[in-house]
This record gives structure tokens, sequence and C-alpha cells, in this order.
């Protein structure tokens, strides 16, 4: 990895490092950061005599060398000084709280909009709604696309910036067309590569911020942060890493709980952790227990399932959403618990 003593190299010194790489097998991928652009060799880095060409460079601060296989996340990365920003939030520096239905009913786009303001109520800073639907059975609902207006106007009402997931490039492409400032990748397409790549390639150069789930099926840590590589780089870092329960369930929970890998997660790699309690638990009376256990492991934020209907919701809602009555109430407590973690 490439670091200049300027925040960013002139297009003739991308060239020349371009020409020196290219010699060696390798190639380099920009890495735009908040306040400071990296250059990652994609490739062998351990070549000595490239090593000692790139440090000969005048606008070459240094190369650093990271023997990982998640170069980019790794915590001794440049990056580790990279800020994800989302609502309003930097996060690591505030709790960010994302809230809103597990899917948003086309036909119903009332309670999604009395939802939003609701949340935005009790400090959320940050809309979810699912608008298409990775499920079990074939027969159930698979979402509408009719539901993204309502994600959008609701987001236009509030000025609350949303996340939707996608789940195929089409989806990506119209999310992105129409604004969305989240992707969420799935815990079913944690490991699809392919859309990981697009999603890179397609956000290379926005702002546009990704919550990447962990694999269902007990992911190893290595394996979640890995697939955030295949995002980060095409040269976009913003993206957070989100546990949500992993399978085979416990008895009682829909998942297992594994909101303690955050400290892990942390010390492996520079990416803001969002924990999902929703999908964790799964049932709506353990989603506070488990919320604030994840902020006292060290979690940067939440991402919850919430409805001012529950029982009238689509998809998970009936079972494993609160009321952003409930909201407000488990909001107070988990900023209690990270404003004692960070004294």
């Amino acid at each position: 990895m490439i670091i200049p003593k300027s925040p960013k190299l002139t297009d003739a010194q991308v060239k020349e490092i371009h020409s020196i790489v290219e010699d060696f097998a390798c190639s380099i991928q920009v890495i735009e950061g908040a306040g400071q652009n990296v250059y990652a060799i994609v490739g062998d880095e351990r070549h000595e005599l490239m090593i000692n060409r790139l440090e000969g460079l005048e606008y070459v601060d240094r190369v650093d060398t990271i023997q990982s296989p998640h170069k980019l996340l790794d915590i001794r990365s440049e990056l580790k000084h990279h800020r994800v920003l989302f609502g309003g939030v930097e996060l690591g520096k505030e709790l960010l709280l994302i809230g809103g239905h597990c899917t948003v009913d086309p036909n119903e786009p009332n309670k999604f909009f009395e939802t939003a303001d609701a949340l935005k109520d009790v400090g959320v800073q940050a809309l979810r709604g699912g608008v298409w639907k990775p499920r079990t059975n074939p027969y159930s609902y698979q979402g509408d696309v009719k539901a993204l207006d309502i994600l959008m106007e609701a987001s236009r009402r509030t000025g609350l910036p949303v996340n939707a997931e996608v789940m195929e490039e089409q989806h990506l492409d119209i999310a992105l067309d129409a604004g969305v400032h989240m992707l969420q990748v799935g815990t079913r397409n944690a490991l699809n590569y392919s859309l990981l790549r697009q999603i890179g390639k397609k956000i290379s150069g926005r702002d546009t911020v990704v919550l990447l789930k962990r694999g269902r099926h007990l992911g190893p840590v290595n394996e979640f942060i890995s697939a955030a590589e295949y995002i980060v780089n095409f040269g976009n870092p913003n993206v957070i890493l989100c546990p949500r329960g992993t399978l085979p369930g416990l008895e009682g929970y829909r998942n297992h709980p594994d909101e303690s890998i955050t400290p892990l997660l942390k010390e492996k790699t520079w990416a803001p952790v969002v924990v999902d309690p929703s999908h964790s638990v799964g049932k709506s009376t353990y989603v506070e227990a488990c919320s604030m256990a994840a902020v006292a492991y060290g979690a940067d934020g939440l991402c919850i399932e919430s409805n001012i209907d529950p029982m009238g919701g689509l998809g998970d809602d009936p079972k494993q959403a609160i009321t952003p009555e409930a909201f407000g109430r488990l909001a107070k407590k988990c900023r209690a618990i990270w404003d004692l973690r960070r004294s």
C-alpha cells in the first residue's frame, strides 16, 4: 500500500506508479479516503526492488506491506484513518441508530411515513425498509419495486437517509438511480462475490455506504472481513460490518446471537460495526437486551426493525419489530451504555 506525502497524487504521478508496478505483474487501486487517498498494490507486493523504486519517488512517503487476507480492511492498513459518515453521524464518535419496517408495504405507504416520523422523533438517524425480500419460501412475498418510491418519499419528508437491501445487479442499479444512501447486502448474499464486485464497481466515486451482513452459517470472521474487501477493493471504503446472528440457531432465538464478535472484528479491522439485533434474536421482547449487549461489546450502531403497528406489518415485523416508543426507550439505555463505555 502506497502512502503519498500529499492527500492525493496527480494523474501523472499515478501513471508513473502504474508503470513501475506493472513491471512486477501488479496494478494499482486508488482508495479515496475522507482526508487522504491511498494507493493499494493489487498483486504480490513483496518485491523488494519494486518497493525500493516506489519509495525512491519524491512524492511517496512510504510503502506498507500487509501480509493479510484482507489488506485493505486490516487494522494496520492506512485506511484505519478513514471515517465512515452516515445520517450525520461519524461512526465511532456517536451511536448510529437505524430503524424501520422489515418490508415496506406498497399498499400502505402512510404506515411507513408515520413510522418514519415517529422514529425521527425518538432520535433515529436513518431509516431502513425492505424493498426486495430474500425469502426462504418461494411463495412468500418477495417485495415490490413500488416500495422504493415510498422509502425515498419518507427520506424526503424526514430528511433522513435510507438503507435498502439489494439482491442482484438489477436491484443495485435501481437503488442507486433512486438515490438510496446505504446499500444492504443480506446474509444470503454475504458470499456472493459477483454481487459484491458489482457493488464495489458501481459505488466507486460515490459517497454511498454499504452495510454488509455476516453469512448465516457461522461465517468465519476472516471470511466476513474478506467479503468486505471485495467491495472496498474498487475504491470506496464506506463499508460497515453487520453481525446479525448465525445458524444453527440457539433454542428460543431465531439465530445464534453473535454481537460478541464485535471486539474481535475491531481487533482485526478498522471498519465500523453495526449490529442487527432484530434478526439475531427474532423476537421483539429480546431486542432491547440484545441491543444493549451489542453496544456494551463495542458496536458503533444498531439496525433495528420498527413499526408503529408490528402485527399489521409484512415479513418479520409481527414477530420481531418493536414500536417507535419502545425504540425510544431502548435508545436512551443504549446511549447511556455508549457514554459509560467511552468514559
